[in-house]
């Protein structure tokens, strides 16, 4: 678990980073903004002591260390409570996972918790320290807007990147040989799963957001929140697009499979085929009956020879004219 602290004012602002809640408290900037922020929650214990520091209800802490919530946003007297899921890559599996983070928005503060180390915050805190657009100048709600607005990026990057894969897919569909490419879906499919149940429940809870009648979110905030509403929309939208285009490859792929297939089926049907007259006549003349005249002929050995290959020759040619071949 890492904590760490920022204070920033339109003057100027800071970082700290702690190793216990206590020490982290005694750096709250209560003239400016502060941000702290909870890397990790394993220790309910501490989770508990920054919540009884900022009268969080218990519900709401159980939320917060319950991460198998969906994003939502509920509004209680003296807070605003977000939750949302950031995508991440883990190093020990392949594929996109996803951890939760919770956001708690006072009118001078914003805690979040967030459920792994490692997020897509850097960007904000430069901004912060080196004062670069207007985050200075908002309140705690802008902040807030920044850290969901760094997440959804986050999702149009993995969201890019899939749709890199996709391509590749399209151009391996064609390629019946290729054994590898539907458990390769299967993982694309499976991200996208999870892509979803974490962007649908989040544009329901943004466009809530934007109705809420709270002090936290002023006039001005509006604009920003309806704008992270579409491209929420917009990430969605890329998701229904990928999980459709994901299905057209598996009926590529299956489609030129069976061609190979028929392919295949086809040239052993003639084969067979070819082969049941020439059977025939191998059958009739190895019964050893006693009285066949044909036996006797000095040149019927060669002539059924020459009669079988005429007939499988025409055959062929027979299976030629009708395209068959």
């Amino acid at each position: 678990m890492e904590l760490s602290i920022i204070g920033y004012d339109p003057a100027g602002a800071w970082i700290r980073k702690e190793r216990t809640v206590e020490e982290l408290l005694c750096h709250r900037n209560p003239a400016g903004l502060t941000w702290i922020d909870m890397d990790g929650i394993d220790q309910g214990d501490e989770v508990n002591r920054l919540a009884e520091a900022f009268r969080i209800h218990p519900l709401t802490v159980e939320d917060i260390l319950d991460t198998s919530h969906r994003p939502k946003a509920e509004e209680f007297d003296d807070y605003l409570f977000i939750v949302l899921k950031s995508p991440k890559i883990e190093s020990d599996r392949e594929g996109l996972d996803f951890e939760q983070i919770s956001l708690v928005v006072t009118e001078n503060t914003v805690l979040s918790f967030q459920e792994k180390p490692g997020d897509h915050f850097d960007g904000i805190r430069k901004r912060i320290l080196n004062n670069a657009g207007r985050i200075r100048r908002m309140g705690s709600a802008y902040l807030a807007w920044a850290i969901m607005d760094a997440v959804v990026d986050a999702y149009s990057v993995f969201l890019d990147s899939i749709g890199n894969g996709i391509e590749e897919f399209e151009e391996r569909a064609m390629d019946d040989k290729d054994r590898h490419i539907i458990p390769d879906i299967q993982k694309i499919k499976q991200d996208l799963i999870r892509m979803r149940r974490a962007v649908w429940p989040l544009r329901e809870s943004v466009q809530a957001i934007t109705r809420l009648d709270s002090e936290l979110i002023g006039p001005e905030l509006i604009p920003f929140f309806t704008d992270l509403h579409g491209n929420i929309i917009q990430a969605a939208d890329s998701v229904e697009t990928y999980r459709e285009l994901i299905a057209g490859v598996i009926e590529v792929n299956l489609s030129a499979v069976s061609n190979r297939m028929n392919s295949v089926m086809k040239v052993l049907t003639i084969i067979s085929t070819i082969f049941i007259p020439l059977t025939f006549i191998v059958g009739v003349y190895g019964m050893n009956f006693k009285y066949m005249p044909e036996l006797d002929q000095p040149l019927a050995y060669p002539v059924t020879w020459a009669v079988m290959i005429l007939i499988a020759l025409g055959m062929l040619l027979f299976f030629k004219l009708r395209r068959w071949l």
